[in-house]
C-alpha cells in the first residue's frame, strides 16, 4: 500500500528524548517500510527514517527557540497532505482532531490514531460534530468518554522487538532498585512513587522530563523529596533504558490520570521488569496482575506489592511483550484498518466517478 503517515511537529520522529506519540509514528513507520509498503513519513525535518521524508519543518518545534506560533507549521503542513492526496492510498494521522474539517470532505481514506486523554470537555462538541470520522483508540478504556466518536479500532502500542532487551544476570541477581520513567508532573505521580520506595526500603531512580508547565511542581514538590535514595538520572534515550530497567526490580507507575496506554509499561516488559502501577485507565489491559506486573489501587497495595516481586519470572516477562507488544503485530493490526477504511470508501470513490 501507498500509506501516508503524519506526526505532529513538537517532536522529531523518533524524538531525541522524551516523545511516546513521535516514536510510536517511528516504530510503525519503519515496521510497514520493512514489510515492504511505500511509505511517506510527513514530519520535522531532522526525523530519520526509511521512509519517504516530507520535512514540513526544518526542525522540531520544541528545538526551535525562534518558534512563538506553533500552530503556524502544523497549517502548513496540513496544507501539505491535501496537495499530495493523489500518491497515497491511505492516510493516517496523529494529530487529534486537527484533520478532521478538511480530510472529512475529501474522497480519500483516512483515519486517525488518538494518542492523548479525551475525557476533557471541549472534546464533547468536537466529536458530536463530526461523528462518522474514522478514529484509532489506543486501549479500550482511552474511548469511554467518548462513545459517540467512530472508533474502528483499538490498536495497542508496539516496539521494536529488539529495540529494548533485558541486560546483566538473567536471575536479577543486579536488580537493585525501584524506576521511574517518564515525565515529572502531578498526575504521573512521581511523589507516590518516592513515597512507595521509601517505605519499602529500596532506592529510587527517577529518569523523566520536566516541562515547562511543571518546573514549579518540580521546585515546589518534588525536588524537596530528593535524596535519601531517591536520585535524579534526568531524560534518557533508547540506547540508555535497557541498562536502567534491566538494573530495576520493578518499575513504578502510581497515576493519577486516565492513562491511555502507557508507553513504558511495555518498555519495562520488554526488559523483563515487572511493573508495579495504580488501576487507571489502560493499565490493566496491558498490565496481566501477576504475571507481567501488579495492579494496585494505591499506595498501601503498592508498598504490600514489592514483597511479591520475589515471585515474578523475568525470562516470562520478556516472552509476554514478544507475544503481544512488538512493532510488527502493531503493523499488522493497522493493517487491517487500512484496508478496511479503504473497502469502506470505495461507495463514495465510485459514487464521485460517476456524478
Amino acid at each position: 500500500m501507498r500509506i501516508a503517515q503524519i506526526a505532529p511537529l513538537h517532536e522529531a520522529v523518533p524524538p531525541k528524548l522524551y516523545g511516546g506519540t513521535e516514536r510510536v509514528v517511528s516504530f510503525l513507520t519503519e515496521e510497514l517500510v520493512s514489510m515492504g509498503h511505500e511509505v511517506t513519513l510527513f514530519a520535522s525535518g531532522d526525523s530519520v527514517t526509511n521512509a519517504n521524508l516530507h520535512a514540513c519543518w526544518p526542525r522540531a518545534l520544541r528545538l526551535d527557540p525562534a518558534i512563538r506560533d506553533p500552530i503556524a507549521p502544523h497549517m502548513l503542513m496540513m496544507e501539505n497532505v491535501a496537495r499530495a492526496l493523489d500518491q497515497f492510498d491511505v492516510l493516517h494521522f496523529h494529530m487529534d482532531y486537527w484533520p478532521f474539517t478538511h480530510f472529512s470532505r475529501q474522497n480519500k481514506p483516512f483515519l486517525t490514531t488518538m494518542h492523548g486523554r479525551l475525557d476533557l470537555p471541549e472534546l464533547q462538541p468536537v466529536f458530536a460534530a463530526f461523528p462518522q470520522v474514522p478514529v484509532v483508540s489506543i486501549s479500550d478504556a482511552q474511548r469511554r468518554p467518548l462513545p459517540q466518536a467512530h472508533f474502528v479500532g483499538t490498536v495497542l502500542h508496539g516496539l521494536p522487538i529488539n529495540l529494548l532487551t533485558p541486560q546483566g544476570d538473567p536471575d536479577g541477581a543486579d536488580r537493585s532498585y525501584l524506576a521511574f520513567l517518564g515525565r515529572i508532573c502531578p498526575e504521573k505521580g512521581v511523589d507516590k512513587a518516592i513515597r512507595i520506595a521509601r517505605a519499602a526500603g529500596i532506592p529510587l531512580k527517577i529518569a523523566a522530563k520536566v516541562d515547562v508547565v511543571d518546573v514549579h511542581y518540580f521546585e515546589d514538590v518534588i525536588k524537596p523529596l530528593l535524596g535519601e535514595g531517591v536520585e535524579l538520572i534526568g531524560e534518557i534515550n533508547d540506547a540508555q533504558k535497557p541498562a536502567f530497567l534491566s538494573g530495576a526490580r520493578a518499575l513504578l507507575m502510581p497515576i493519577d490520570w486516565p492513562e491511555p496506554f502507557g508507553l513504558v509499561m511495555i518498555e519495562a516488559m520488554a526488559c523483563g521488569t515487572p511493573v508495579i502501577a495504580f488501576n487507571r485507565g489502560s493499565v490493566p489491559e496491558v498490565i496481566e496482575d501477576g504475571l507481567t506486573g501488579l495492579v494496585v489501587e494505591n499506595e498501601q497495595e503498592a508498598i504490600a506489592g514489592i514483597e511479591r516481586l520475589n515471585n515474578f519470572s523475568f525470562k516470562a516477562i520478556r516472552e509476554r511483550f514478544e507475544q503481544r507488544f512488538t512493532a510488527r503485530r502493531m503493523a499488522d493490526d493497522y493493517l487491517k484498518l487500512y484496508q478496511q477504511t479503504a473497502e469502506l470508501h470505495q461507495p463514495r470513490l465510485l459514487d464521485a466517478v460517476n456524478g
